[in-house]
């Protein structure tokens, strides 16, 4: 006959086993691992550490590729940049044969001693952070992922690999498109023939950093709303009834972050409308 302490030593190791199923049972269950303050900081440090070793190797590679990386850097102050060339063809091929863009040419200089070694530096330092930036969010996610749910990981994921392509796709549309344009109208804009306009390596280098890092994160937009509507801040309906508000907003930023003309000013307010559309979009995906 079973003691009272046999019954008692099988009720726990059935609760036990019940516990450890029903951890089995949901998969979707964060990491509980407790740790202390000091080694969520230890954590935290080594990770830090890590993304400046690896974003230090890249922008010391980019100093050393000195030659390649001045020749893309400079390539959209020249008159044959390939992006006039593709406009040339889509010209031609619509049947205007006789469209060419006007030669074009703005001296660039340094007027401190050491601007260009430090602008060097400098520039190196931001596509050194630019090109690990996949790197980057990698082990940012990492540090967040243990104290997230399986389908919040998933969500994560998603939302991240999102962002990264919409802000790469802003620093391409700046760099093929914005950027051009605008040193083309500002470096040749002149309120007098006598006035020749001569550019500092610095003004070049800022402006075209300033306007990289505001379209890359100007083109959040859709991962912005995805976010608003999980949270049910925003819904579709709103966002499809404030549609020529939008727009209106659209055009006002434009003109602000962009020279003033006209074919800048269509070039960066159209892709930002339809981002916008992308997101009713994917806020109606979200609301499903």
């Amino acid at each position: 006959m079973a003691t009272d302490r046999d019954r008692g030593s099988e009720t726990r190791q059935g609760g036990v086993e019940t516990d450890s199923m029903k951890q089995k049972e949901r998969p979707d269950a964060a990491d509980t691992t407790q740790m202390s303050f000091g080694a969520h900081l230890e954590v935290l440090r080594q990770m830090l550490l890590r993304i400046i070793a690896v974003a230090g190797a890249v922008a010391v590679a980019v100093f050393c590729l000195k030659d390649t990386t001045w020749t893309l850097l400079l390539a959209p102050s020249e008159c044959d940049f390939c992006t006039y060339r593709w406009i040339e063809r889509m010209a031609r091929a619509v049947g205007l044969s006789d469209f060419r863009f006007s030669q074009f040419h703005v001296d660039l200089i340094a007027t401190d001693l050491s601007s260009q070694f430090m602008t060097h530096v400098s520039t190196s330092c931001y596509l050194g952070l630019l090109c690990a930036s996949p790197y980057i969010v990698y082990e940012l996610f990492r540090f967040v992922s243990p104290a997230l749910y399986a389908s919040e990981r998933r969500y994560s994921v998603r939302v991240a690999v999102a962002a990264y392509a919409l802000f790469v796709t802003g620093v391409l549309l700046t760099y093929y498109v914005l950027f051009p344009v605008a040193f083309r109208f500002l470096g040749t804009y002149s309120v007098d023939a006598r006035i020749h306009s001569t550019i500092t390596l610095d003004s070049y280098v800022s402006t075209f950093v300033a306007l990289t890092l505001v379209m890359g994160v100007v083109f959040q937009l859709p991962v912005v709303a995805f976010c608003l509507a999980r949270m049910g801040i925003v819904r579709a309906t709103m966002l499809a009834r404030y549609r020529r508000h939008a727009f209106l907003l659209i055009m006002v930023v434009s003109a602000v972050i962009t020279p003033p003309d006209l074919m800048t000013l269509l070039l960066v307010s159209v892709p930002l409308y339809m981002l916008y559309e992308l997101s009713i979009r994917v806020v109606r995906w979200a609301e499903t």
